[in-house]
């Protein structure tokens, strides 16, 4: 049978992950529901309404009741989904002769305030899976980190070999970066704001129609009560034409893509086979080719890369939707934010994922690293060499750069040349060949390490 779903058959990024069914049609039409359920709650318990309105109203706040994409095709009507699923909950009502809930549901608010309201919600439920994974794929990079803190590599910059660092330092790079990320995604999760302000953001028709109801509680504690009920924060004011707060959680998702990028980008250009420095793990039906039987594709890698390109696109529609927003309801610009808030939570969701399971799986292949740092031989201390030898040379620092670019044009062995350029009374053989040890010269980067460690373990109670 054909539905106008959406598979991901063109999105492998987030594809069958736990996000894309937490961010799918079907979640949003039920965060929908359960905003207009939790409202009917919160009046019955403030003795605005029945408790019997809402139960029914609860007992109809079920997606699966509903025709989804006849509501999509209707949407257009109304230009967002809530009026033709409010419509259908309201005739669902009737029908159970729950005629009483149908008329207190959706009372003094707007179409504005459920669809932000439940696109929180959604970024919520997701949000609480991107961290778990985020969290995962930290702890990985943690043990790696550990692990390979004396595997001694080669740096590259501008694609060139550098200098000498290990491959603990580069995995704890990776980890504070998504440690950092992880950081602000946590504070934009926990602020996510209720959004409620009635048709212009006064809440003028609540406050109006509770107006003669003795003993109920006052308009403002309706509110915050809403609020807690959704696990959302109360801002005191609606947000409606202050974006904000979907600006801040877009940039969140963001960085959080961006920062797995970094990680997937360095893994693609290291699991290249002329470089074979780290492979993905394996796992069957995984990184196969069509084609070409002894292919290994990174695909992990590839499919967060995919993500980490399309991201950015994504948030920059959300800032630009913010800075053109008008009036007390944009006239579109508002409109453009749904996809896009929603893109950018599959797009961490996926990365997330996809993530956990190559930080945690992550093959390392010390013999490469030094194979490769070897190409360049003593070349790669360069900076060392001449930092050290310039004030023994006869010609100080200028011929030792000099000695240094005849071994590079003319193929040179450059130790000998510099041995016989310093003086033996000057520097002992002993003291001479030590400057040539890749690991005697890595700086700070074991203390790095640690700092990024305990950083990264006073993440963790906000992470777990």
């Amino acid at each position: 049978m054909m539905t106008d779903a959406d598979f991901g058959l063109l999105s492998p990024a987030w594809a069958g992950t736990t996000v894309a069914a937490a961010t799918s049609d079907t979640a949003l039409a039920q965060a929908l529901l359960d905003v207009e359920a939790a409202w009917v709650g919160v009046l019955a318990d403030a003795g605005h309404c029945p408790e019997a309105a809402a139960d029914a109203v609860d007992a109809a706040a079920d997606a699966s009741l509903y025709d989804l994409p006849d509501v999509g095709r209707r949407s257009a009507g109304g230009g967002n989904p809530l009026i033709p699923l409010l419509a259908d909950l309201r005739a669902e009502l009737r029908a159970n002769d729950a005629g009483e809930a149908a008329a207190v549901v959706h009372r003094g608010a707007t179409s504005q305030d459920i669809v932000d309201t439940a696109l929180m919600l959604l970024a919520a439920r997701a949000g609480a899976t991107i961290r778990a994974d985020l969290a995962t794929a930290a702890a990985g990079l943690a043990a790696l980190a550990r692990r390979h803190r004396t595997t001694v590599c080669v740096a590259r910059s501008l694609t060139q070999h550098a200098l000498p660092t290990t491959f603990g330092l580069r995995a704890a790079n990776w980890l504070a970066a998504l440690v950092q990320a992880g950081r602000r995604l946590d504070a934009a999760l926990a602020g996510l704001p209720l959004q409620w302000g009635g048709a212009v953001g006064t809440l003028a028709s609540l406050t109006d129609s509770l107006a003669g109801d003795d003993g109920g509680a006052p308009v403002p504690e309706l509110v915050t009560s809403l609020a807690a009920r959704l696990g959302l924060r109360d801002p005191g004011t609606p947000w409606h034409t202050n974006r904000l707060p979907v600006t801040g959680l877009g940039a969140a998702l963001a960085d959080t893509v961006a920062a797995a990028g970094t990680l997937a980008a360095d893994v693609l250009t290291f699991s290249r086979p002329e470089v074979a420095e780290v492979s993905e793990p394996r796992a069957p039906g995984r990184g196969g080719s069509s084609a070409m039987p002894q292919k290994q594709n990174p695909v992990l890698s590839v499919l967060i890369h995919q993500a980490a390109l399309s991201a950015p696109q994504q948030a920059a529609q959300l800032f630009l939707a913010a800075g053109l927003a008008v009036d007390e309801r944009p006239d579109g610009a508002w409109h453009s934010e749904w996809a896009a808030l929603r893109s950018l939570l599959r797009l961490a969701g996926g990365a997330a994922s996809q993530l956990a399971e190559l930080a945690t799986g992550l093959e390392v292949h010390p013999e490469a690293m030094a194979a490769n740092a070897a190409l360049t031989g003593d070349l790669l201390l360069s900076e060392r060499i001449t930092a050290r030898l310039a004030p023994l040379v006869d010609g100080g620092k200028p011929a030792v750069q000099q000695l240094i670019t005849r071994s590079l044009s003319e193929g040179l062995d450059l130790r000998p040349l510099l041995r016989d350029a310093v003086p033996g009374t000057a520097l002992s053989e002993a003291d001479f060949e030590a400057l040539f040890d890749p690991a005697g010269y890595l700086g700070q980067a074991d203390a790095f390490i640690d700092r990024i460690l305990a950083d990264h373990a006073a993440w963790l109670p906000a992470a777990s």
